[in-house]
């Protein structure tokens, strides 16, 4: 089945709606990361990080994204889906995106300390599995930073305000 190829404009627009995403995380005292699933112009799953409400590690935006676009679908394949991410995915991310086989991810900000698309690695040349992700990567890149470095810098001037363990 042939899907989709989004637009600059379409991803400008899904993108915004990823940094909506990381704001509301943000302000629930979560690191401001946003995710959204899209396939065919449809928004099939978005998220914001919640490992910390959640009482749960692998509750990044990604993962809740993709979980929740799933369930959409009735089922755990996203063939033709494109993740918009506020930031540079991890290790855990990167897999369980191979998994839903999403075609293609872009992301604002790298994650110089466990980005996996660039940063540190970059999982997505690797010629061993048996998927390829496409990837665009800076979209939003200055917004997406900004609020991290806002999010971070707040929580170092009031770090009990956060409730986030170290």
């Amino acid at each position: 089945m042939d899907h989709e190829i989004p637009t600059l404009d379409d991803d400008l627009r899904w993108m915004r709606r990823a940094l909506t995403c990381a704001q509301e995380a943000a302000s629930r005292g979560e690191v401001p990361v946003g995710a959204v699933v899209v396939r065919d112009g449809h928004l099939l799953g978005e998220a914001g990080n919640s490992p910390i409400g959640m009482h749960d590690p692998s509750m990044h935006a990604e993962v809740a994204a993709i979980r929740a676009a799933c369930r959409e679908v009735a089922n755990y394949r996203l063939p033709g889906a494109t993740l918009y991410v506020t930031l540079e995915p991890c290790t855990a991310c990167f897999g369980v995106l191979m998994h839903a086989r999403i075609a293609r991810i872009v992301f604002g900000a790298r994650e110089p300390r466990a980005g996996v698309l660039g940063s540190q690695l970059s999982l997505h040349q690797a010629n061993f599995y048996n998927h390829q992700i496409t990837v665009c990567e800076g979209l939003c890149a200055l917004e997406s930073s900004q609020l991290l470095t806002d999010f971070f810098r707040a929580r170092r001037d009031r770090p009990d305000a956060f409730g986030i363990p170290d």
